[in-house]
């Protein structure tokens, strides 16, 4: 059992090599791409809908809950970059149940380029939010001497998301490579199924994480209440 997809390498010539971690990321992609055709090509506005876009909408609804209750008052406008972080991370976790199936987000390299994307998202959400100059001005605040350590922050913030959820992937991938050495008949299956419950539960938190970095860059003041008193005449 290989703990890294990175050490399963299908082809190599040279310095180029194609490992299970790019033939599987790109493989799931294609899943994704392939599965939200599928499922929305028959959408229905009428009242009488199938049970299946029933469910659909009761997810998407639920997740756009949940991206309005960290803080984000569109949550349309964040479904599709949130909403495909999350289905990434839990549908290679899932796919751990097909057999020779290495999850990608076993790779550092992985973890860090998902990271990477809400390194990317967050100014572009934010500068789109409330303009170039009032993005930059929240890194000087509330003095010039912070400007150094919020620019710290923002890479410490995406190199601790990356290696949060490499180790919490990895470390269910360990716990069975040495469970499958000791004991090679019901704990590892025990440990198949909870490792399947980690990996969703990270692809939650991966996902709440970054609404919660965005909701941060994209935080508008609230306008001043209208008076309800009316003037004299």
């Amino acid at each position: 059992m290989n703990l890294s997809p990175d050490q399963i390498i299908f082809w190599q010539y040279g310095f180029f090599k194609l490992n299970a971690t790019i033939l599987y990321t790109w493989g799931l992609m294609c899943v994704l791409v392939v599965g939200s055709i599928l499922v929305t090509r028959k959408l229905s506005l009428e009242i009488q809908r199938t049970r299946w876009q029933n469910l659909l909408e009761i997810i998407v609804t639920g997740i756009e809950k949940q991206i309005e209750e960290v803080g984000l008052t569109h949550p349309r406008k964040y479904i599709g970059f949130l909403g495909t972080l999350f289905l990434f991370v839990a549908m290679a976790s899932l796919f751990t149940i097909v057999p020779g199936y290495e999850p990608p987000t076993g790779s550092l390299s992985t973890t860090a380029a998902l990271a990477l994307c809400v390194f990317v998202a967050v100014p572009l959400f934010g500068i789109e939010a409330g303009g170039l100059g009032e993005y930059l001005e929240e890194y000087v605040k509330p003095t010039v001497i912070m400007l150094p350590f919020n620019i710290i922050g923002e890479f410490s913030r995406t190199l601790a998301l990356a290696a949060r959820l490499f180790g919490n992937m990895m470390s269910g991938t360990m716990i069975l490579a040495i469970l499958l050495t000791i004991t090679p008949y019901l704990l590892p299956i025990a440990m198949s199924v909870l490792g399947l419950l980690t990996g969703m539960v990270q692809a939650y938190i991966f996902s709440i994480l970054a609404t919660v970095y965005i909701a941060a860059a994209t935080r508008a003041s609230k306008p001043k209440p209208e008076s309800d008193a009316t003037p004299a005449k």
